[in-house]
């Protein structure tokens, strides 16, 4: 019999619906949180990384890193091994996203209801009006983010799933009733083509796994172990990424074929390789935008990765976050509100790993001191040769990579 997925919408009073289903059905049932928590064990990684991966919510140096494709291939890892299996599952929450639309013996299910009645529903539970819009904005904004980046549709788009249930109009049993009923139809029962698609979905996550490691970040899709990977952004010489590719998927094991194409987006944007060893978390604070957007540009000409804000105070906002928090900070000295030497020190007060070089074109030789003092890297006069800049912070990136007892 086929497992269920079923993506409910906040404060749709879908657990009365889930628990029934799961107990008629005899699938057990599995969560958002008991996949993440599966594979941060097997992977001994931090499960709140996959959490925020599996939202939505991107690292400002994702571009750089890929750390949320790498995490959403780890994911779908660990959801193939469970669907080549025997067991049945009901699976709920955002990882039924995942899930391949070629696996059949999984019935995708969404249940939803107004965003006025979901708010009526939150009330009811107890929590504040406020509260409520609050927490459905939050987990609206995962799901549609999750969707737009597999599939550019929005979460509740009807072509994601096998069934809609507006559960305001539908009653508990009536929906119920109406899953079990679909689940007996012959095109979402378990046959050897879905189980292939199982197999050939955990050939894609490892496969995407082999070329994330390699720094390549292009689209995967998989059929009876025949690969094809499709490049969306142009490359001046196609055949050699081409080739470059095929050579590192083609030893994978249950690969029996690749091939590489060109994909309707292709010329949209340039392809880059992403040099992982190299800098890839930098941050550009300075008031002048069209100086951080000139050096950022020239810098990742360079594989420097950067990210560039123009104010002291959302540089400290962004540090505060671990997904966001840079290897290394470039920072001007005189900036309105919060300037350059307050944003220095408080830095190094509670992020003292983040290697910071001073780039500035008013300071003194008592500012050069100062910032010294407080534990800047280097410091740089405007205006700098790219070069010495580029030396510069990979030299600090060198040392925010070392280990701490080194």
């Amino acid at each position: 019999m086929p497992s269920i997925a079923i993506l409910p919408s906040s404060f749709t009073n879908s657990s009365a619906i889930i628990d029934e289903l799961s107990t008629l059905s005899g699938c057990q049932v599995v969560t958002d949180q008991e996949v993440i928590l599966k594979t941060a064990a097997d992977q001994d990684m931090d499960p709140q990384k996959l959490e925020d991966a599996l939202s939505g919510k991107k690292s400002v140096f994702n571009e750089f890193t890929l750390a949320q494709e790498r995490c959403s291939s780890l994911l779908k890892t660990t959801l193939a091994a469970m669907l080549k299996g025997n067991n049945r599952y009901l699976f709920t929450g955002h990882i039924t996203h995942l899930i391949s639309s070629d696996i059949t013996h999984v019935l995708k299910v969404l249940l939803f209801d107004t965003k006025a009645n979901r708010i009526d529903n939150g009330v009811a539970s107890g929590l504040s009006k406020n509260d409520v819009q609050k927490e459905i904005k939050k987990n609206d904004i995962a799901a549609f983010r999750l969707t737009d980046l597999l599939f550019k549709k929005e979460a509740w788009d009807p072509s994601l799933y096998d069934i809609v249930i507006p559960v305001a109009t539908t009653p508990a049993k009536e929906a119920i009733q109406l899953i079990l009923t679909s689940r007996q139809k012959e095109n979402v029962k378990k046959s050897e083509s879905s189980i292939q698609a199982a197999k050939d979905m955990a050939l894609v996550a490892q496969v995407e796994l082999a070329l994330i490691n390699k720094g390549h970040n292009v689209e995967v899709y998989a059929q009876n172990g025949n690969v094809i990977l499709t490049v969306n952004k142009s490359v001046l010489r196609f055949d050699n990424l081409a080739s470059d590719l095929s050579s590192t998927v083609i030893g994978e094991d249950g690969v029996e074929g690749v091939e590489v194409v060109k994909g309707k987006d292709y010329k949209t944007s340039i392809y880059r390789k992403q040099k992982f060893e190299l800098p890839s978390k930098v941050l550009l604070v300075d008031d002048e935008k069209d100086l951080t957007s000139t050096i950022s540009e020239r810098l990742i000409n360079r594989d420097v990765g950067t990210y560039a804000v123009n104010d002291g105070q959302h540089a400290l906002d962004l540090i505060a976050s671990e997904d966001n928090r840079p290897d290394v900070m470039v920072l001007d000295l005189k900036m309105p509100g919060i300037d350059g030497m307050e944003v220095l020190r408080k830095t190094k007060e509670s992020k003292s790993n983040i290697e910071i070089i001073i780039l500035t074109g008013h300071g003194t030789e008592k500012d050069r001191e100062m910032c010294m003092e407080l534990g800047a890297f280097a410091y740089l006069q405007k205006p700098v040769d790219i070069e010495e800049l580029s030396s510069t912070i990979y030299d600090a990136h060198k040392k925010a990579a070392a280990p701490i007892n080194s």
